[in-house]
């Protein structure tokens, strides 16, 4: 089974980036091929600092591969090293409709808060379809507000393949329906976000210790202090399901180990317990960042093998479009 997932490099990547997707990367590479893409190209929708664009494209791969992405197993690339991306988008381009396109939610709701905006925000569903096709995977692991995006790459794969011949596979979407669900600290009713107004709610991986514990001890709890999940209790709650997810320890324990102890101590534990799960990440990114050289043979070796397999995927589109195929020298 082929697997392919891609990621943004802009913003510094929190927990629930973690529980949501990397860590869930790492453990599919026992189960099938997987193709993990840092997506440049899409970042580009909106204007970025080149000099920022740069360092978190190189933190981004450090972080990826510090978190168990092994370059050995998966194919780990920056997407616009493979240059067949934009080439087939081109293609599905020209045979996607315009109306699809202005349908997307994310088009919507990105072009009513901006005054102005480059026409990227309207292609980059079809950049992602042509991200998805060019490897042929046979799934897709997709959050909730991207499973529209990927009915587009299985309606262009389907409209392509009946007007031209079997060109590309036709992916499933898998939602993962045990993933940690990791809310604001400070507004446990939102996710864990790099675009929350408040710093003091978002656990990013890289936070130094003394900083994560400072912001899990002035995490949002509720009135009382019993240590008990309950919809009343969305603070507690959410800090519970994060305890469970960085130790992997059933809620209900956590719930009884804490039952007599009230906030201080659960909090003082929890703190601990995502240092402990952070500290290796943090140890090994700062290797790999320490040494660009090893850093972009990893990102290249992961190019070549997802340039071997797009070359053969964008060459069987052209043949059966009818263009003509270069000769070679």
């Amino acid at each position: 089974m082929r697997i392919l997932s891609g990621i943004q490099p802009t913003g510094d990547k929190h927990l629930g980036n973690y529980f949501g997707a990397i860590m869930r990367w790492a453990e599919q590479q026992d189960e099938a091929e997987c193709f993990y893409t840092i997506v440049d190209l899409h970042a580009l929708t909106f204007p970025q600092e080149p000099a920022e664009l740069r360092r978190s494209t190189l933190d981004l791969a450090a972080l990826l591969v510090a978190s168990g992405i092994d370059p050995d197993r998966s194919a780990l690339f920056v997407q616009s090293h493979v240059p067949e991306h934009p080439r087939l988008a081109w293609i599905l381009e020209c045979m996607t409709p315009y109306g699809d396109l202005r349908r997307m939610p994310q088009y919507r709701e990105k072009s009513e808060r901006q005054a102005s905006f480059g026409v990227g925000l309207l292609t980059y569903p079809v950049l992602q379809a042509a991200d998805i096709l060019l490897y042929q995977p046979d799934t897709v692991p997709v959050g909730e507000d991207q499973r529209q995006h990927l009915e587009l790459a299985r309606d262009v794969a389907q409209r392509f393949n009946n007007r031209y011949g079997e060109t590309f596979t036709v992916p499933v979407a898998t939602v993962p329906q045990t993933a940690a669900k990791v809310m604001d600290l400070q507004d446990p009713s939102s996710r864990m976000s790099t675009s929350a107004d408040s710093d003091a709610g978002v656990i990013r991986l890289l936070d130094p210790p003394d900083a994560l514990r400072k912001k899990i001890r002035s995490a949002v709890t509720d009135s009382g202090r019993e240590v008990v999940r309950s919809p009343d209790k969305a603070g507690v709650s959410n800090l519970i399901e994060l305890f469970s997810a960085a130790t992997g320890e059933p809620e209900s324990e956590i719930e009884s180990r804490y039952a007599d102890t009230g906030y201080g101590p659960f909090k003082a534990d929890l703190a601990e317990a995502v240092v402990e799960l952070v500290t290796p990440i943090q140890t090994r990114f700062a290797e790999l960042r320490a040494d660009e050289t090893e850093l972009g043979e990893i990102l290249a070796k992961g190019a070549m093998k997802a340039h071997a397999v797009a070359a053969q995927t964008l060459a069987r589109a052209h043949e059966n479009l009818g263009l003509v195929a270069p000769t070679q020298p």
